[in-house]
């Protein structure tokens, strides 16, 4: 019966969000503020009821109930709970009903947290949200129901795909969804400025925080994905260029651009309606992302196989939200009004158009690349790959000039700027760079492409090191006092420096990675040596093992460095019965200055018994990558804190207790109002 309660919610929840997309549309059409009150009730009813269905579907996993035809193809009994829990989200149905929860969800947060946004475009804002919903929703109901019952019910289920059945595969799908789909709010936000026709400072500054929550769970959710890549599919690296792995970097990489769009928004009054169509196409690719990964387009092990007719729902959603979102920004973006700021080309909003430039048109290159081999198969019928190499040839050159300017933009003034002033405060870090790019050089064995990257990291992490000696004054005032300013520093501020720094470590982590990888394929039988990198390598033996639902053969693999000191690596082949599908666990040892990576392959018979395929790597550096990475989200984190960004922080209107002015609901501020305090 409960599976019924879930059906029965998310009709609930369908018609609760289209009566959220109506009241709140008409409301702050006829600024009728009953009806935006309704629209925000709406959104509470959505949220609840979709909370409700998605805890049924989980219940349901948990307690392993097959007459759900979903819970029978995803689930085991011998499944360990924490993966029977995942399975909720870890198929087709019910990841889009995550996608509708969490977009119900961020519905919810603009009625309820956004008090300092003009109530009138909050209401609009809360409606183009709850459309969003339902056009999900109704694709969830009608095309790919997670409730469909099996009469009669199987003895056992197929069990989950043995890829996912991993503790990052576990957490990558809900921080992943909530970048992903935290951008239908600025699509939202975005359609709401352009019905409104107006966008001002107030407006940008209540893109941001949304921007910046939904940037840093997508960089959370992009680096579990490759963590898990790196440790799983044994094949040594950690990203690929996979179609996949790009229909999530490009909504990050625009993304990106957007929280630097609305800071000269907010700052300035300028880029006002750059700043709207990079919210509607953010969220557009984060459509595309979710068409491409479930259509059936696309052969990963990231996609979710699906016939191309449940794919079509999906690419009608895509058009009908891109193709309306653009159309209405052709229409109405010279209502908003507003690139009023004046600038020089060398100030801080030059510094941020350039970052703009580079990173939409890296975009753009990432975006050709991904679709350019099914536009090639569909018109020529020829199967053409596009790998490392194009985005080695494209994206990495604009990213290394965009990245040699980072460090720079932060010291530059409003308006208009000193140049030379700004690289003099930063002649030290040059100076360190350059001597750390002439000594790679040396070191690297002629790999020039491999110094620069080196030097660009050095300059990176030195500049955002620059960057936070400028702002707490260290060297102009005494120690302690410059420790104390960097206590009462705004929050905003750190964070922005700590994702600058996670920038330039994950710079020489990947360049190290990528060019000093050492890699070697063994057939090694039992007690058999090798060298490897510097170290020797034994295989003392394989034997059987049994897991709750799994057979493996573990390696026992010795591995002695030039020192004399032995780590010993369990790398394992699974077999899952239930799935018949075959995972590779590898044996991995953690260091600061690289990683030791063994993966166990299949047994080879030879004269002189059974050898197996050892492949052996060693990855320079490699944890500087994912460390990088952390820092990055974690300065989005900090940033999201401050009171100035943070969303529903009370307003100076509101804190003052000024009256409303007559038209507008009590306990909002006025029309004019919406600086964050």
């Amino acid at each position: 019966m409960s599976v019924e309660i879930g059906h029965f919610a998310l009709l609930l929840a369908l018609m609760a969000s289209l009566f959220q997309a109506l009241a709140g549309l008409a409301g702050g059409h006829a600024r009728d503020v009953r009806l935006a009150g309704m629209s925000a009730a709406a959104a509470d009813i959505a949220f609840f009821t979709l909370s409700v269905a998605f805890a049924v579907l989980m219940a349901a996993f948990i307690r392993s109930d097959f007459s759900v035809e979903n819970v029978a193809a995803n689930s085991h009994t011998l499944k360990p709970v924490l993966y029977k829990i995942a399975g909720t989200w870890g198929n087709h149905e019910g990841s889009m009903l995550l996608w509708c929860l969490v977009s119900a969800g961020f519905g919810w947060g603009l009625a309820r947290l956004s008090g300092g946004l003009r109530w009138n475009l909050r209401a609009r804002a809360v409606g183009v949200q709850g459309l969003v919903t339902a056009a999900v929703l109704a694709y969830l109901i009608f095309a790919s129901n997670p409730f469909v019952r099996l009469d009669p019910a199987p003895f056992q289920g197929n069990d989950l795909n043995p890829l996912l059945q991993d503790p990052a595969l576990a957490a990558h799908p809900p921080l992943l969804y909530l970048g992903y789909v935290g951008s239908s709010v600025l699509f939202s936000l975005a359609v709401a400025a352009l019905l409104e026709g107006r966008v001002d400072a107030a407006w940008a500054r209540w893109v941001r925080p949304w921007a910046l929550a939904s940037w840093t769970f997508l960089t959370l959710g992009i680096a579990l994905g490759s963590y898990w890549a790196y440790y799983e599919l044994g094949w040594g690296g950690w990203w690929f260029w996979d179609p996949v792995e790009n229909a999530s970097f490009m909504p990050w990489l625009l993304g990106a651009a957007l929280l630097h769009s609305a800071i000269v928004t907010e700052k300035r009054g300028a880029l006002a309606n750059w700043t709207i169509l990079l919210s509607i196409l953010t969220f557009s690719l984060s459509l595309l992302g979710t068409f491409l990964v479930r259509s059936g387009v696309l052969t990963s092990v990231h996609a979710f196989a699906l016939d191309p007719e449940r794919g079509m729902w999906i690419l009608l959603i895509l058009l009908v939200f891109t193709g309306g979102g653009l159309a209405l920004y052709g229409l109405r973006a010279h209502l908003v009004g507003s690139d009023r700021g004046v600038f020089a080309p060398i100030s801080r909003e030059g510094a941020l158009v350039l970052n703009n430039l580079f990173l939409t048109v890296a975009t753009a290159t990432v975006l050709v690349g991904t679709l350019y081999p099914l536009a090639a198969e569909a018109v020529f019928k020829q199967a053409i790959s596009v790998g490392p190499p194009y985005f080695n040839m494209t994206f990495n050159p604009l990213m290394a000039i965009l990245l040699l300017a980072l460090p720079v933009a932060p010291l530059l003034s409003w308006k208009r700027a000193d140049l030379a002033a700004a690289m003099q405060r930063l002649w030290v870090a040059a100076a360190i760079t350059v001597c750390v790019g002439v000594v790679a050089v040396a070191l690297a064995g002629g790999k020039a492409l491999a110094a620069i990257g080196l030097a660009l990291g050095t300059w990176l992490v030195l500049g955002a090191l620059v960057e936070l000696a400028e702002r707490i004054r260290l060297g102009r005032l005494p120690v302690a006092q410059s420790l104390r300013r960097m206590v009462t520093l705004p929050r905003a501020a750190m964070g922005m420096t700590l994702a600058h720094l996670g920038v330039g470590i994950f710079t020489l982590g990947a360049v190290a990675e990528t060019s000093f990888r050492i890699e070697q394929t063994l057939s090694l039988r039992s007690g058999q040596e090798a060298a490897f990198a510097g170290r020797t390598i034994r295989l003392d033996g394989v034997r059987p093992v049994e897991g709750p639902n799994y057979y493996a053969d573990e390696g026992t693999v010795v591995i002695t460095g030039p020192d004399g000191r032995s780590v010993t690596l369990k790398p394992q082949r699974r077999f899952y019965p239930a799935a018949r599908m075959p995972t590779t666990e590898v044996g991995l040892r953690h260091e600061l200055a690289g990683d030791l990576y063994v993966a166990l392959g299949d047994p080879v018979d030879t004269p002189s018994g059974v050898a197996w395929t050892v492949r052996t790597y060693y990855n320079p550096l490699v944890s500087l990558i994912f460390g990088g990475v952390f820092i990055m989200a974690l300065g989005g984190f900090v940033s999201l804190s401050d009171r100035r960004l943070r969303i529903g922080a009370p307003t100076p209107a509101r804190a003052a207790g000024r009256s409303q002015p007559a038209g507008e609901p009590a306990g909002e501020p006025a029309a004019e109002a919406g600086q964050v305090a």
